[in-house]
């Protein structure tokens, strides 16, 4: 079968986790529940934030955004990796594959974007209060988040689409849970040493770059918040920025890990399942734990639905 340039791969067949086959209910129990509560955690949140007056501000109306990209995020994957442990395997047709790969890019670019603004956010509230309305106003809020959407999906656009062009003729196994980039390279019978010099051209400014501005704005904020004189207001002015603080280390801990030391170990899977399940679950314990507003936000939703 030929379509095109490319010989007939018409679908892909994910084997997901063959070696805990006979704990697959359990794990698929599990699964489900962590994706039930990932979902639930960050609905909560955007409907909070959206419903409650006290929260209109930069930093909930950045976190929205991230409950969003999170929500995106697991919903394009834990479907599909659900169905494959409950069948000892998954199949997708090639488009489905190239879709899920595209918006996991997506959406990994977009939250590193919007992990980024939020971390300049929190420098204009630390370290230029008294500006921080007009630096942070809601004409470039939108902005901001919109630029971080867009990099997402048109930076990835242009590689999904160079993996789409690529010829896949022979085996159609891959031995993950998800079609990401580097298992579909390896199926590929095309040369594909110019698609991965053009991702790794592409890829490395567009999570790095957000890495390295993350650790400018914070080393400018500590260097403000060891000038205030007081144990308790540097303590106070701390925890305003903890919370996103603790969620960029977790999420950039675990993707620089896989792509940076990828099969390391052979715990790739268990590093992939951190960072494509667990993380986006964390997201909104970690600002609702750490948060004494969302907490509030909380307590005054229970007591309107008593």
């Amino acid at each position: 079968m030929i379509k095109g340039n490319r010989t007939g791969v018409s679908e892909f067949i994910l084997l997901g986790f063959p070696r805990l086959h006979n704990l697959k209910y359990f794990i698929f129990i599990l699964f489900l529940v962590i994706y039930m509560m990932t979902l639930f955690g960050n609905f909560l949140i955007a409907g909070l934030v959206s419903a409650n007056s006290r929260l209109h501000c930069p930093m909930y109306f950045f976190l929205i955004h991230l409950s969003i990209c999170d929500i995106v995020f697991t919903t394009n994957i834990s479907p599909n990796m659900l169905c494959a442990i409950l069948e000892g395997r998954g199949t997708m047709s090639f488009e489905g594959c190239i879709i899920q790969f595209y918006i996991y890019g997506a959406s990994t670019v977009a939250e590193c974007a919007i992990l980024a603004i939020m971390s300049y956010d929190r420098y204009a509230a630390i370290c230029n209060p008294l500006r921080y309305r007009s630096i942070m106003d809601l004409v470039i809020c939108l902005k901001s988040v919109t630029c971080c959407w867009l990099m997402g999906f048109l930076v990835t656009l242009s590689t999904a689409i160079m993996v789409f062009r690529l010829d896949f003729c022979g085996p159609n196994v891959i031995d993950h849970f998800i079609c990401d980039l580097t298992p579909l390279l390896k199926l590929s019978c095309s040369d594909t040493l110019f698609v991965q010099a053009a991702i790794f051209v592409l890829s490395i400014p567009i999570i790095l770059i957000p890495f390295v501005f993350i650790i400018t704005t914070y080393i400018s904020i500590f260097l403000s918040i060891l000038k205030i004189p007081s144990k308790t207001g540097r303590h106070k002015t701390f925890s305003t920025c903890s919370s996103h603080l603790t969620s960029v280390s977790v999420y950039y801990g675990t993707l620089i890990t896989i792509y940076i030391f990828p099969n390391k170990w052979n715990v790739d899977k268990a590093l992939y399942l951190l960072y494509t399940v667990v993380t986006p679950l964390l997201n909104p314990i970690i600002y609702s734990l750490r948060n004494q507003e969302m907490w509030r936000a909380i307590e005054f939703l229970i007591s309107k639905l008593r």
